[in-house]
Parts: C-alpha cells; structure tokens; sequence
C-alpha cells in the first residue's frame, strides 16, 4: 500500500454525486451540440474516451453545461488572447493549415496555447509536462461546467485532451478543481498496465489546466452496448473484457488504491477490443475511510456504504464490479426503469440488485452476487475475481469449441 505522503493534496478531494458530479471527472461533460442536460446514455454516436492507457470517456450523465468561453477572454491574464493564438488553435489534424470555426473562438484552446504565459508544472512531476510545440488541438467533441475535451496529436501520437478552466469567480471551487487536477495526473503518472489507460503528460497555465492521455476508436463500454442497442455482448468477448477490468482492479488495489467511480462509462475500450480504466480523477489512496468524501461515483454503480456516507474501503470497487459485470452479460443499463436516486434508494432500503438473466452461467451469476453484497467482507478481492473469471474463460472456450465440433460433425462430409 502506498504512503499518502507521496501525494500531497490528494485527501479532501472533491465529491461527486450521481450523474459524475466530480469536477474532474469524464462523467461532467456532454457532448457538443446537445441541451444544457444530457439524457442517460445520449452519446451513443461518440466514439471517444480518454484517461490514460487509451482514451477520455463522456459520461452518460444529466448534467448542467455551460460554455467554457463564458469570462475566459475577460480574465485580465487573456484580454487579447484571440489574435495571438488562433495559428495554434487551427493546426487541426482534422483540417491542417487552416482555422476551423468550431475552434477560431474556443477561448480554453486559445489561452492553453497562449505563448505569453509560461508552462506551469507539477513539482515532482516536471518529466510529465506537456511540450505545447508538440501538441496539435483537434475539434472539441465533448464539453462541460468546466471544461472540454478535445481529440488531437501529440508528438504524432492520438490523444485526446482534457483542457479545465479555472473558475474565477469561485475561488473555493477553484481550488477543489485543482486539488482533483493534481490527484489525477499523479494518480495517472504512477498506474501503469496494460488495462489502465495511458497517461502522456500534462500542464498548467494560469487559468486553464490540461490532462493528455492516449485515445482509442472504440469508445467506452456504455457506448458500445447503447450502439449494440443493448443486446448482451458475446459471452466470449463479455467474459474477456471482466477480466480485463478485474486485472486492472486487481493492480490497482495492489498499489493501494481505490477507483471510487467504476462503471462502463469508464472502462474504454481499444482497437483490438481490450479494456482501459479510466477516470480516476475521484480515486485515492486507501488510508482513513472515515474521512472519505461519500457519494463519490454514479449510484447506479454505487456500493450501499457510500450511498448512506458510512465507511468503506477497496470493496466499494468490487461491488461497482458486480454491476459492471452484469451489464456485459446483459447489455442493459443498470435499473432502467428507475432514475439513479430511485435506483440508490431501492439498493439501500430494499436490497434490490439487477435480476440474473435465467440463462446465465451459474458461475457468472455467483460472481456477480458475491460481488454485489450488502456486506463489503463477502465481496472477494479482485485477486479473487481473476481467479474465477479465468476458469468461466477456460469453459467457455472449452463450450465454443464442443459446439463448433459438434457443427462440424452434424454436416454431411463431401470429397471433392
């Protein structure tokens, strides 16, 4: 387990309530050209995630958006800002050469860019700072109360990038802001594995703050099963992609480490069909619970000790497992007929989980119910849960292949 020493600033960080109220996490945004609240899963189109090892999720949230540009050329640090960088803000990788008008008046991209200002590091972190010169902002494609994400470049490589505006007006939010900054860019800067995304770097500027990470096709598992319309997913490639997630949990909780906030908005998926985890904007250190921020994550995801802000430990994860687990298996949304404080209420008060299809494997549907109860010492560890998983993938696979054969045999065989 990791010394919270090595991270200053990471304990107080910000909570989050349902829907990724945290002010650094990917659930906080929507996509560009949307209301100014976003319906459960209303991304379906976006094909985009970041965090690290591969990509930035959006959220399937209801939350609040406003413009980013709103104040950010009336800051005294930015009045005529426009002018000096436009040249940088339009060297898309969508439309080299010229100025896009999504982008002409983007006012974070601009004062990111901004080469009056010097490039802010993080002390002890000066190796993760992002060379501006190497970076390439593409169209913004997701946005939020503080900020947007963007896809583009960086030194050739595809990333996308998650650029934060300093509140001025709110100094106190501010700095929660950029206590959720900090935590995650060290948070990124020490996971390393292979179903973690990757972490390129980062920067400050006065009032913008910038995460880089590498970007992957494949969106996040929520969009994925919205785009399969929530049909289930291969039970070969749904046990597959658990496994994925449980080893990257297992790391994860090994360096000492709790998510807080795992669920299919944030495991993302690469091109060869692999699991990233994402979003650890809300994560930390495993030390006291009980001055753990509660009702950190989405509810429907959400263990019934921080629904009721009681302690809790690397548990909360596992049970946000159960359910992720479940929603492969099924390819629904967790209580769809509930909005999430129905669905918090029923898990807390009612012990309602998500019915186990009927023609599940028995062994899937243990792990999710062990996984999922109310009592955080039944859970198993994630160690635990690569365990069992790897022997469903080994009779899966034994199944695919007896019934493959038995396809076989069933056909008439012809001699040329």
């Amino acid at each position: 387990m990791m010394e919270a020493g090595k991270f200053p600033g990471i304990i107080g960080a910000v909570s989050g309530q349902d829907g990724g109220v945290n002010f650094c996490d990917m659930a906080y945004y929507q996509k560009l050209g949307e209301g100014s609240t976003m319906s459960i899963d209303s991304l379906n189109s976006m094909q985009t995630s970041m965090h690290g090892g591969s990509i930035m999720s959006v959220d399937n949230s209801s939350v609040g958006s406003t413009d980013s540009r709103t104040g950010m050329l009336n800051h005294p640090s930015h009045r005529g800002a426009v002018a000096v960088v436009s040249y940088s803000v339009g060297n898309s990788i969508f439309r080299p050469g010229r100025v896009s008008h999504a982008l002409s008046d983007d006012a974070l991209a601009q004062a990111l860019m901004d080469t009056r200002f010097p490039t802010e590091t993080l002390k002890d972190y000066e190796e993760w700072t992002i060379d501006l010169g190497k970076l390439h902002m593409g169209l913004p494609f997701a946005q939020g109360a503080f900020g947007k994400l963007y896809r583009g470049t960086y030194n050739g490589m595809d990333v996308a990038i998650k650029l934060l505006e300093r509140p001025e007006a709110d100094p106190a939010q501010a700095q929660l802001l950029e206590q959720q900054f900090v935590q995650e860019v060290m948070m990124l800067a020490e996971l390393r594995h292979p179903n973690i995304v990757k972490f390129v770097g980062a920067c400050r500027k006065p009032i913008v703050w910038c995460i880089v990470t590498g970007y992957a096709k494949g969106g996040s598992v929520r969009n994925f099963l919205n785009r399969r319309q929530n049909r289930s997913v291969p039970l070969k490639l749904a046990v597959k992609q658990a496994l994925d997630v449980a080893r990257g949990m297992a790391y994860v909780h090994g360096l000492g480490f709790i998510h807080r906030d795992l669920k299919s908005d944030n495991l993302l998926i690469s091109g060869d069909k692999s699991i990233k985890i994402a979003d650890f904007g809300v994560a930390r250190i495993e030390v006291k619970t009980e001055g753990m921020t509660p009702e950190t994550g989405t509810y429907r995801w959400m263990a019934p000790e921080m629904i009721q802000h009681r302690p809790y430990n690397q548990k909360v994860d596992v049970y946000s497992f159960g359910i992720v687990l479940w929603e492969l298996i099924t390819g629904t949304l967790p209580f769809p007929n509930m909005t999430a404080v129905q669905a918090a209420f029923a898990v807390v008060n009612k012990g309602v989980r998500p019915a186990i299809p009927h023609d599940c494997l028995p062994a899937l549907g243990e792990i999710m119910t062990r996984c999922w109860d109310a009592n955080p010492d039944v859970r198993p560890p994630f160690t635990d849960v690569v365990r069992m998983l790897e022997r469903v993938e080994m009779e899966v696979l034994k199944n695919v292949r007896k019934a493959r054969f038995r396809c076989c045999i069933s056909q008439p065989m012809t001699l040329d």
